[in-house]
């Protein structure tokens, strides 16, 4: 809410030009009312005393100023602007889906797929503050990090912990998003949507991925799948026997055909593929204009005259020039 002065009667503010000719008349009829008389000297005259009365007779003209310039603001009708904005969000419901298993390792993304990944998912996060959202990790099984939230400083502090190698190794797609779906499907959001990010062929878990894909569609959920990993052969990470680190170029594999079937099942649902960090931030940046926030804004605005404390001013200033005019300043002829 915020408060604002206009006028209803702006045309008026244009008698205003009328003040600086008054000043000129008072000035120009000031100095015709000395007499113009001749001496031969003027040691008379020198350092002439004035009455504090004589030094504070041009108040009334001041009063009349005040009087006549309050006047023309109550002419053009001043008034306070009251305006309130009622905002209506309907945000969207969005689970991460992190694959952490040992595959994210490969260093084909800078640092590892992982840690770019996390990178991503949290410039992500930090740009849709009207949205719930939940992160989901899985791996050879599934496990819910983070509930669906607002609060987005947990949620942050959470995808900082997430790595690989906690849970069973593997891929179980199924599993991932079936955990995703089950946190998501009773959702009110104006839009439920689930971003799948994995780098492997599904080998692991219980639930058909195909099968958790279409009841994703049944629950109105739009899935959006994406592939990380460089076409060809990525550097992966392997401990040496004398304990060092050793570098092996592995293959690529990601079952493309399957992820790509599982997001077009579900209804406006697409499938990615991340080659390295900056097309895995154009991706997100799709899926972010993709997927608007809903904010209705309805204006209220209400006006309320304010001329009368002009208008006072105005009669105060008159009655007062006429008092001080008639008893404090009157002269006799």
């Amino acid at each position: 809410m915020f408060s604002s002065i206009i006028f209803a009667n702006p045309g008026f503010l244009w008698c205003l030009l009328v003040v600086p000719l008054m000043i000129a008349w008072y000035v120009l009829r000031y100095r015709h009312q000395k007499p113009a008389l001749q001496f031969s000297s003027i040691s008379l005259f020198r350092k002439p005393h004035k009455t504090f009365r004589q030094r504070m007779y041009p108040v009334l003209f001041v009063l009349r100023m005040v009087a006549v310039i309050a006047v023309v603001i109550a002419l053009a009708r001043p008034q306070s602007k009251l305006s309130r904005q009622e905002m209506k969000v309907e945000g969207i419901d969005i689970v991460l889906t992190m694959d952490v298993s040992g595959s994210m390792l490969a260093e084909d993304f800078k640092p590892n797929r992982l840690e770019a990944a996390k990178k991503v998912a949290e410039d992500f996060i930090k740009g849709r503050k009207n949205d719930r959202i939940g992160l989901v990790e899985f791996a050879g099984e599934a496990f819910t990090q983070t509930p669906l939230t607002i609060d987005h400083n947990v949620l942050l502090s959470q995808l900082d912990k997430v790595k690989s190698g906690v849970i069973e190794d593997g891929t179980a797609l199924g599993d991932g998003l079936a955990t995703a779906i089950n946190r998501i499907k009773d959702s009110k959001a104006a839009s439920k949507v689930i971003i799948l990010l994995t780098d492997g062929v599904n080998n692991q878990g219980s639930v058909d991925p195909k099968s958790a894909a279409e009841i994703a569609a049944l629950y109105g959920i739009r899935l959006y799948t994406i592939g990380l990993g460089t076409r060809g052969m990525a550097p992966y990470p392997f401990r040496s026997p004398f304990g060092g680190i050793q570098y092996q170029n592995v293959p690529v594999e990601i079952d493309e055909e399957l992820l790509t079937e599982m997001a077009h099942s579900t209804n406006g649902g697409e499938y990615f593929r991340a080659t390295n960090k900056k097309s895995l931030e154009s991706i997100f940046s799709e899926i972010d204009k993709m997927e608007k926030t809903k904010i209705d804004v309805t204006q209220y605005n209400q006006t309320k005259d304010e001329y009368l404390p002009f208008l006072l001013i105005a009669v105060l200033s008159l009655v007062l020039e006429i008092i001080l005019g008639l008893l404090y300043f009157r002269t006799t002829p």
